[in-house]
């Protein structure tokens, strides 16, 4: 039997304990707390360790690896289902960009009639350009770093930035409403030529994308980051393959796809004029940003390439875009 001594000890252990185990403390912190009071050896501790409970918030060795495990397979389930929704988005935007510009935008889905199709037809290409544009601004990766689940954001970035853009292409070729004018459309071997440059011109876009990262391109560089429980790793610098003749071989590329085409209407000069036009504006922007990000190197390379068309370079060019300096 404990005498009064011992008895007001056990109270005091307990109360301290009880207090220490709150659950107003991190789990860290009450977890290091058990950890001490199990080796420290004092008399009446092993009276006190048998009536008091177990902390519910601090699981067993078998219910933690429970735990991790149900996190491991949030994490995976987070990343497929980012991974799915980008490459079906990308998918159905690059093969009805293909489809109706091939048909010079004759067959897109669009049913308004003018004024309000040439009203919808500017939105829709307004969109594509400046949205586009945004999201690869400062502010537009904030933004990109808030559209998915907390902790996963910035990895999920590059992938995030896929979905919407290959989203913002499916709207744009799509919802377009037709004229129902057809200037001239291809027969014989003028389609058969026309065919083969069109297709040439999409080959060689891909191998742009190749030449600048694929994985980043084509948006299963951040999910698959995720899916593995490590940081995406961005390709460096694109200087090789096509990057050694144009800077900016994959918007060259893209310009060759609207003006290859073997059905010639209204729309498809709207777009290809539109989109041309950003082709040449656009990657001024993103120069600037290689500019901050990778600094003389850039400067070096853009000395060295020409911007948008291959005529040869001076062996003393000087770099033409300069870093934006933000204050």
């Amino acid at each position: 039997m404990l005498g009064v001594h011992s008895r007001s000890r056990r109270e005091w252990i307990m109360a301290d304990c009880r207090l220490l185990m709150s659950t107003h403390r991190p789990l860290s912190q009450r977890r290091g707390i058990r950890t001490i009071l199990f080796t420290k050896r004092f008399d009446g501790f092993r009276s006190v360790h048998a009536i008091l409970p177990l902390d519910p918030l601090l699981p067993a060795p078998a219910e933690s690896g429970k735990v991790t495990s149900l996190s491991v397979l949030i994490r995976h389930l987070i990343a497929l289902g980012y991974g799915i929704v980008c490459h079906a988005m990308f998918f159905a935007g690059i093969t009805t960009m293909i489809a109706m510009m091939y048909f010079g935008m004759s067959r897109s889905g669009g049913r308004l009639s003018p004024p309000w199709s040439l009203l919808a037809n500017g939105m829709l290409l307004a969109q594509f350009a400046v949205l586009h544009s945004f999201l690869l601004s400062k502010g537009g990766r904030t933004v990109l770093a808030r559209l998915a689940p907390a902790g996963f954001g910035r990895d999920l970035a590059s992938t995030t930035y896929v979905a919407i853009a290959s989203t913002q292409t499916l709207l744009l070729f799509a919802g377009w409403s037709p004229s129902g004018i057809v200037w001239w459309q291809a027969k014989g071997a003028a389609l058969v030529v026309l065919t083969a440059l069109y297709a040439a011109s999409w080959l060689l876009l891909g191998k742009a994308m190749m030449d600048a990262g694929l994985a980043l391109q084509a948006g299963w560089l951040g999910w698959l980051a995720v899916f593995r429980g490590t940081k995406p790793v961005y390709p460096p610098m694109p200087e090789s393959g096509l990057f050694r003749i144009v800077r900016q071989p994959i918007y060259v590329a893209f310009a060759l796809t609207l003006w290859t085409v073997p059905t010639w209407t209204p729309d498809q000069l709207a777009v290809a004029v539109s989109l041309t036009a950003y082709c040449v504006a656009g990657p001024l922007l993103k120069e600037s940003r290689f500019a901050d990000i990778h600094g003389e190197r850039f400067a070096r390379y853009q000395a060295r390439v020409p911007f948008w068309l291959p005529w040869p370079r001076p062996a003393t060019g000087r770099p033409v875009v300069r870093s934006i300096k933000r204050k």
